[in-house]
């Protein structure tokens, strides 16, 4: 005879590479999570350059995406704007966000 048995709730919780709760997280900050995951996938599948040694950040209101290299990391400028171009219509189609590219400021730096 079992006393005193309580039942569990169960709560479904998906957790993000960064340990923040998906549901908690507006559409914005999901969105530019996974360009920035999308982002450091194609850089470092396409190039010879690591994800450690680069710095991803945006800005959804804005429209803005920023790529941050090691001053000794050799970038082709042209290439890296292409995978985020690439990369940007990739995760807009599979969010179902519609993004017009002249909306859209990439910059890339050395730091």
């Amino acid at each position: 005879m079992l006393v005193g048995c309580n039942e569990e709730e169960v709560i479904d919780v998906t957790i993000t590479e960064n340990g923040e709760n998906d549901a908690i997280l507006s559409p914005e900050n999901i969105f530019l999570s996974k360009l920035k995951d999308e982002i450091s996938v194609a850089i470092t599948e396409q190039t010879a350059i690591e994800a450690d040694s680069m710095m991803l950040d945006g800005n959804f209101k804005d429209l803005s995406v920023s790529v941050g290299f090691l001053k000794d990391v050799k970038v082709d400028d042209t290439l890296i704007q292409q995978i985020i171009e690439d990369s940007i219509k990739k995760v807009s189609e599979t969010e179902n966000v519609t993004i017009s590219e002249e909306d859209i400021t990439i910059n890339i730096e050395k730091y």
